[in-house]
């Protein structure tokens, strides 16, 4: 590995950090704190189409004559690790507002009446079944890598 390929990941992972960096000291309003948030993840895209332009644009996609036996160390196995990452994040993001949502109600619920507690517990498990869905996903997924 050359030095360029060493340092420039990291220079880009500091620039995308930047606009986020007073949002986490909470040092911005809302409407500051918005936009940082929509420039990091519209850099960050802009990033990822960056890469997978330039990854395609200098490599063949088939040699005449030679067949792919494994997809070790190429685009497809990093767009697959890509997917299975997303498909771990969002399922446990939407999992994370399932359980916001529903837990504070279970708990409401339960303090009325003693009774729904177990009703209450199955909509706060639901919420929870969506994370595991995603991280089985992300599984078989990495395995067909």
């Amino acid at each position: 590995m050359t030095l360029l390929e060493i340092i420039l990941p990291a220079v880009i992972v500091a620039l995308l950090s930047l606009p986020l960096l007073k949002v986490f000291t909470q040092k911005v309003s809302v409407r500051s704190a918005k936009l940082r948030l929509m420039t990091h993840v519209c850099g960050f895209f802009a990033v990822v189409l960056g890469v997978f332009l330039y990854h395609i644009s200098g490599t063949a996609v088939h040699a005449e004559g030679s067949e792919v036996v494994s997809i070790t160390g190429t685009l497809a196995q990093g767009l697959g690790f890509l997917s299975a990452a997303l498909a771990t994040g969002c399922s446990a993001l939407g999992a994370g507002f399932a359980v916001a949502a529903a837990a504070p109600a279970a708990i409401g619920a339960f303090s009325e009446n003693e009774k729904n507690f177990g009703k209450s517990l199955i909509f706060v498990a639901l919420g929870e079944g969506v994370a595991i869905y995603g991280l089985l996903i992300s599984i078989l997924i990495i395995n067909k890598l």
